[in-house]
Parts: C-alpha cells; structure tokens; sequence
C-alpha cells in the first residue's frame, strides 16, 4: 500500500489533551503491532491499482459560525480505510493498491494538472471537485479510458442531461436527498411546507429539487419565499425571523441553505413554533456523526482514531469508491478499466456500506443506490426510504431519478 498527500497540515476539533492522549494510544498500537510483526502480502503481487485523489483548493467564504473546523483533508482518511480494508482481502490474492492525494493549488489550472497525470497512465480518479470541474475534465479527448468517482457533486445534471458513462456517483444527487427527507415527512403527516430558498445558485437547485419531491408525494407548498437579507443575523435573527415568518400556515419550515448563512438563525425564531428541515434542523445525508446501526460505530471509530474528528460525506464517498473498485478487482481478478465499469453497473455488484443493504450502481446513470440518513444535529432520527415506499426492483429506487424519469443516455 502507498500513501501520498500534497496540501496543506490537516485541520482538527480535538483539544490538546485529547491530542496527547491519542498520540499516546498511537505509539501503544505501535508497538503491539511490532510485537506481532506486519502483514505480509501470502503471495506476490500479481495485479497492482493506482487510484487518484483529485480535488482543488478553495478560497474560504466567511462563515457566521466558527463552531465547525474548516477541513482540508476531506476523502483523505475515507480512502486510508477503503485502502485498509481493501487488502485485507488484497494480501492473500497478490492486488495491491495505491493512492496518491493530488491538491491543485488555487494559481495552477485544473487541466493541465490532470493532463499531467494522464500521461503518466493513472485510470482511476476519485473527484472531489464541483460540477463544471468534473464536467471540464470528462469532455477531455481520451477520458473514456479513464473511470471517474465524484464524491462531492450533487448536481442533477450529471445524472441526467450531462450524464457521461465512464463517470459513477457516490454523492448522492440533490433528488435524493430531497426525496429520503419528503418521504419521512410524509410518514410524519407533515405535509403542509413553508419553503425557504436561499440566493445562491446551489440553494435554488437543491430547492428545485425538494418542489419536485412535493409533486412526487403530493405535498402542498402553502409558501415560497427567498433569503435576502445582508443584515448580520446574529445581531438581527431575533428581530428578522419572526416577521419573515409570519402570516403564513403551514407544518414545517423547509431551508435550502447549503451553504450556511442563514438557515441555522431560522430554528427557534419562527413566528409559529414550527419544525425546521431541509439542509438545517432535520437534514437527509449520505453520512452523519450519530448514525450507530449496522456497524457503523466501528466505523466511526476506526475513523475518528486515524483522522481525530468525525467522518464526513465527503469521507465516506470516497471510502465507497475505494471500496468499490477493490470489490471489483477482486471478484473479476482484473483492473481493466472497462471491465471493472461493466461489474460495478452490472446486477453482481454490491458491498455493504454500514447502512443497513447493500449498495449498488443504476446502470442507467452510474449513480450509487443507497440509504438517506435523516439526521438532526446529535441524534439519528430515521433512515429512507421509509416503510410503505414501494419499487419494482428496489426500493432505493424510490429516491432520485428512476430509470423512466432518466434523461441519460448513456447505457
């Protein structure tokens, strides 16, 4: 196994003595692991895959909270565990795995970065990059012979429109996430929504998203209205909220904030005393720190002593496609491009991925199947699909675009 990073020292939330007392658990684990001497491959190693983590530095937009670190090792720690638990297997049939962290500096050009890695003969990219990033790099001549994983977009159009067949989703879409949160809402009897929409471009299209949820589950938007208020919410929310709010019957309050500038000032402050959902309050997720079932806890915790904070989606993504790819190599004993493409698509793939049922790939838009996490900020509320939500083939089905709803046409 090979590990490289390129960027900058990893952000943390653990307080010093917290630090020391896990750098003291480290150098115990390391000298048990001395005693009993390191994991040998049985065999020599006969199939050998190098993978890319490829992602870009960002500027950091100001933030009305400094409770939550700003990460800069996102899908780092995900893809060490995919790696770890990919060889467990490994080491007994001779694959062998290696990743190499790829951070495009803020004056470097994506392209050219990534042409560079081409010609080196990398296949594999794991992409921790926004929608046009992904989209720039797919429409380069010659990338059908490599084999994309976006970890971070969540962009309907890349699974629809925009669609291209050498690119698999883990991240799930903004319909999905929309559809997990509208079917627990409808469970709960909650269909009466005031819906909030905030002025950036990605909040209207995960807004978009939820109204086409709604038409899905007969809901009833009783209110939309847009966030554009410039005020410093955390002098003015008292003042703001309530007079935004009133006037207006409804069940739940419904945010699209992605990116969190106002949607935390809306809890508690509503004219009526009303439930908040969407990407505050109650949120769908693909991961969320409280999720304990089907042996999640042990992931949590392998994660939180390798990285010392808590697992993002970003993480787990990239811990799936790592996954994904060793489950692959093992089962058809190649590391062919194409080849490992058609399984991943194919009805004999599936791992699990700590949520309770296997996940897998739609062939008809490379997006991964998978659970909807309902999470409020400490607790694990539900997970979708919900009971009652019935499909044909599979009830994961019943989030995001089905195969008859798609518009890709890649297949």
């Amino acid at each position: 196994m090979s590990l490289t990073f390129t960027g900058d020292s990893f952000s943390r939330e653990l307080s010093i003595e917290q630090l020391e007392e896990r750098k003291k658990a480290d150098i115990e684990r390391e000298k048990k692991r001395k005693e009993r001497g390191s994991k040998e491959f049985s065999t020599e190693i006969i199939l050998s895959t190098e993978i890319i983590f490829l992602t870009k530095e960002r500027m950091i937009p100001p933030s009305l909270s400094n409770l939550d670190p700003i990460l800069n090792d996102e899908g780092f720690y995900g893809i060490k565990l995919g790696i770890e638990d990919n060889l467990t297997t490994g080491r007994f049939l001779g694959h062998d795995y290696k990743v190499k962290f790829i951070q495009v500096a803020l004056d470097e050009d994506l392209k050219s970065e990534f042409l560079k890695l081409v010609e080196k003969g990398y296949k594999y990219f794991i992409l921790d990059l926004n929608t046009d990033e992904i989209l720039e790099l797919s429409k380069i001549d010659n990338t059908q012979e490599i084999l994309f994983f976006n970890v971070r977009s969540m962009e309907n159009k890349l699974r629809n429109n925009e669609c291209k067949s050498n690119i698999l989703h883990i991240a799930p879409s903004h319909n999905m996430l929309a559809d997990g949160l509208t079917q627990y809402l409808v469970k709960k009897n909650w269909k009466k929504w005031f819906l909030v929409t905030g002025p950036d471009k990605n909040d209207k299209l995960f807004s978009d998203a939820l109204k086409k949820s709604a038409k899905k589950f007969k809901i009833k938007i009783k209110e939309e209205r847009v966030w554009n208020f410039t005020s410093d919410l955390r002098r003015t929310a008292q003042k703001e909220v309530p007079k935004f709010t009133k006037g207006v019957k409804y069940d739940v309050l419904v945010v699209s904030d992605l990116k969190g500038e106002f949607g935390e000032y809306l809890l508690f402050r509503t004219w009526d005393p009303k439930i908040v959902v969407g990407t505050q309050g109650l949120v769908p997720t693909s991961w969320h720190r409280t999720h304990e079932q089907w042996g999640a806890t042990q992931m949590q915790n392998r994660f939180r002593r390798n990285s010392g904070r808590w697992m993002t989606p970003v993480d787990y993504s990239a811990w799936v496609a790592v996954r994904s790819i060793g489950e692959a190599v093992t089962r058809i004993k190649s590391n062919e491009v194409e080849k490992i493409r058609n399984f991943l698509l194919s009805k004999e793939f599936g791992i699990g991925a700590y949520k309770g049922l296997k996940v897998s790939y739609r062939k008809w838009n490379g997006q991964l199947r998978q659970p909807i996490l309902i999470a409020s900020a400490r607790s694990m509320v539900s997970v979708s699909p919900q009971e009652g939500f019935l499909h044909p083939t599979s009830e994961l089905d019943t989030l995001g675009y089905d195969e008859p709803e798609s518009s890709c046409k890649f297949q």
